[in-house]
């Protein structure tokens, strides 16, 4: 599938803490917002990708938008780790020929404390939280927060190396006017005098919790020579679940901190003619901080052990040697599941970011370190 597909239009909805419009209004905004910036008409989509988390169905957003006659529809799992799975599926739909015009969306209110998946009480605790939640850890950052404690110990990293990451993705929003945190500066104090949401994450380390939605139309790379932007190829994809892994917590593999990001990377950069070297700006999924430096090793921009130190100097920051998540990411922008991640790797291809790397031709897309996960490999 290498080329054979391009992101060829994009959008999203006003991200805030709270917005009035339901999941399903969200979604149909930003899909024919996405439709309108590639410059096709709705009764063209044939093919759709979304999560298994999404409340908005297929037949929904079909009826509701009028979409023409379906004959591809996937939802990917795991949250965070679904992303760029998502594109990967549809690009594959449409350069197999199975499909002609596919849209990937993620519509969500998690600004309502009662819609997180932690916040729920069932009668038994299955799967992989039984080896973690009836001791303590109950919400994803307390997994993390474990998995950082255990990285501190076996290579030295500390939290300023986590201050890095926060203050880069800062600076950042700091020059984009969609991020949430635009106007809010971040300082190396302010983050170290942060109060702890789980030990030793502090406020700042942890993601914003956003309503909005975020859409992208794929087509064929023949296609989307026609269409109204300059074509952002899907140049390589994989997702990757490793064996005997086990959710978030993988406290039974034989290195519980390698996360499945090693499986899709080693898979990506095997079909690709661009490689970690070559990489000129990154979006990396953070919802939290300690998955950047994890996610850096894992895709080759440094060696095992050696993520934290990449971050220093301001690696990571405008005019660093890899600007990550130049629209401020999860931490800074909204937190739509790493969907706007994709967005901005298109807008830096294009060469319409906020916070554009000159020269940029490539960018790699990653989706969640700590479950079954996918990444993108984008090219103009």
């Amino acid at each position: 599938m290498k080329d054979k597909t391009a992101i060829a239009g994009i959008a999203e909805t006003k991200f805030a803490k709270r917005l009035e419009p339901s999941e399903l209004e969200l979604a149909c905004e930003v899909v024919g917002a996405a439709l309108a910036d590639a410059g096709i008409e709705p009764g063209e989509v044939d093919a759709l990708g979304s999560f298994t988390m999404e409340d908005t169905s297929e037949v929904e957003l079909a009826r509701t938008l009028g979409l023409g006659d379906l004959v591809y529809f996937s939802q990917v799992d795991y949250g965070g780790g679904a992303g760029c799975g998502a594109i990967g599926q549809v690009a594959m739909a449409v350069a197999s020929g199975v499909a002609k015009v596919g849209v990937v969306w993620r519509s969500r209110k998690r600004g309502d404390p009662k819609s997180r998946v932690w916040a729920g009480v069932t009668d038994r605790v299955s799967d992989s939280w039984k080896w973690s939640r009836p001791w303590g850890l109950i919400r994803p950052v307390d997994e993390l927060a474990m998995f950082w404690r255990r990285y501190e110990h076996e290579t030295g990293a500390t939290r300023e190396h986590l201050a890095n990451v926060a203050i880069a993705v800062r600076k950042h929003a700091n020059l984009n006017p969609r991020a949430t945190m635009y106007e809010r500066t971040l300082d190396r104090d302010e983050y170290m005098n942060a109060r702890w949401i789980s030990e030793p994450l502090c406020l700042y380390d942890n993601c914003l919790e956003s309503d909005g939605a975020v859409a992208q139309v794929i087509v064929s790379a023949e296609r989307a020579k026609d269409c109204r932007h300059k074509p952002v190829y899907i140049h390589a994809f994989s997702q990757g679940l490793p064996k005997q892994y086990q959710l978030m917590t993988n406290y039974h593999s034989e290195d519980p901190l390698r996360g499945a990001s090693w499986v899709t990377a080693a898979n990506m950069w095997r079909q690709s003619d661009i490689k970690a070297a070559d990489i000129q700006v990154a979006q990396i999924y953070d919802a939290f901080t300690p998955l950047i430096p994890f996610s850096l090793e894992a895709f080759g921009f440094c060696g095992p052990g050696e993520g934290a130190e990449f971050t220093s100097g301001g690696a990571l920051e405008p005019g660093g040697r890899l600007p990550v998540n130049t629209s401020g990411g999860s931490l800074s922008e909204a937190y739509i599941h790493g969907m706007n991640l994709v967005n901005e790797g298109v807008r830096q291809v294009r060469g319409t970011s906020t916070s554009q790397v000159e020269g940029a031709e490539n960018c790699l897309v990653t989706a969640a370190y700590v479950v079954p996960n996918a990444a993108v490999v984008l090219r103009g």
